[in-house]
């Protein structure tokens, strides 16, 4: 049992979430603060902050991550991601603190085939990625024994993310139109959540520089957005909710601020190898992630599912146009 907290920083994100509640139910004592009680824009009081708190492991789940967005914010992107990472990831090395840092899929232009291993080099197509891959070298060189963490297509049953979006448009749109030409790995922020405790779990005695520098882990296999929205609406008819038409449409058809990446497929089998991490199917988790959002297929006495509609109003807007959609991950 760890005595001293792990400080997880992001609470109020969804992989932040997820680490908080996990962590909860595991019965590890934890830490978890949001932008409120530590803000990764004003570094003076990191510190003191991490000082008070005296983890044993430091969680690194904040970022900006309106991808689209970051285009005009391109300061304020680099402000987190690579200064605020930094500083964080500096006090840890000052205090002797293990760490662990989230990154992103995004690091890599897509031009690749296969899916991305660590040795493959990144050469980010926004700023989003470009701030990010900036924070994974900035955290590393001032915790050289830091662990970095990319995943992808990142979703759970709060927060905004693809499923929520598909969701929503379920309820109010006849046709929903999709990419289909951007393929990557879809993540559960449960599953990724048990995987970062099971880092931050390791023996204090093992050797920290097996666990240093970069590890993909993503949700086994691979689709497109496309796919990936055929799953949830799939999903949807066999819970007895009838779902909108799917159209597919090119990311030429679906005009964005930012480039993304054809192909940000990420090949996890190092994790495997050095922590025995290995998330399970996409389809699998994206299925338990359903049942937290819209159930089992349980109906009233009327044949409606009660509840739905108000667990999904609240969604955030995701699409361009009148019916087409893409993801802001």
């Amino acid at each position: 049992m760890i005595e001293q907290p792990i400080l997880i920083v992001g609470r109020n994100g969804q992989l932040g979430s997820c680490l908080r509640d996990l962590a909860a139910l595991r019965g590890l004592t934890a830490v978890a603060l949001g932008r409120e009680q530590l803000d990764l824009e004003i570094r003076d009081g990191i510190d003191r902050t991490v000082a008070s708190i005296a983890p044993c492991m430091i969680i690194n789940a904040a970022a900006y991550t309106a991808v689209d967005q970051a285009e005009s914010e391109v300061g304020k992107a680099f402000n987190i991601n690579r200064d605020g990472a930094a500083a964080l990831a500096d006090v840890a090395w000052q205090r002797n603190i293990p760490f662990v840092h989230v990154s992103t899929d995004y690091v890599f232009d897509g031009a690749k085939c296969e899916a991305y291993d660590e040795t493959d080099v990144p050469a980010p197509l926004n700023a989003y990625g470009a701030s990010k891959l900036a924070g994974e070298a900035a955290v590393l060189a001032a915790h050289p024994l830091a662990t970095v963490v990319r995943s992808s297509w990142i979703y759970s049953s709060t927060g905004s993310n693809f499923v929520r979006t598909m969701l929503r448009l379920a309820e109010t749109r006849p046709v929903v139109r999709v990419v289909c030409d951007q393929h990557g790995s879809p993540t559960s922020a449960a599953d990724l959540a048990a995987a970062l405790l099971k880092i931050a779990e390791r023996p204090f005695t093992d050797d920290r520089r097996i666990a240093a520098g970069i590890f993909h882990v993503a949700g086994q296999g691979a689709t497109s957005w496309h796919g990936f929205a055929e799953a949830i609406f799939d999903g949807l008819s066999r819970r007895g909710v009838r779902p909108p038409a799917l159209e597919a449409i090119t990311t030429e058809q679906y005009p964005c601020a930012a480039r993304r990446p054809v192909n940000s497929r990420l090949d996890s089998s190092k994790a495997e190898r050095v922590f025995g991490i290995r998330l399970p199917a996409w389809r699998h988790s994206l299925e338990t992630c359903l049942d937290q959002l819209v159930g089992r297929g349980d109906t009233d006495a009327e044949g409606n599912r009660p509840g739905w509609r108000q667990r999904n109003a609240a969604l955030s807007d995701h699409t361009c146009g009148q019916q087409a959609v893409a993801a802001h991950l």
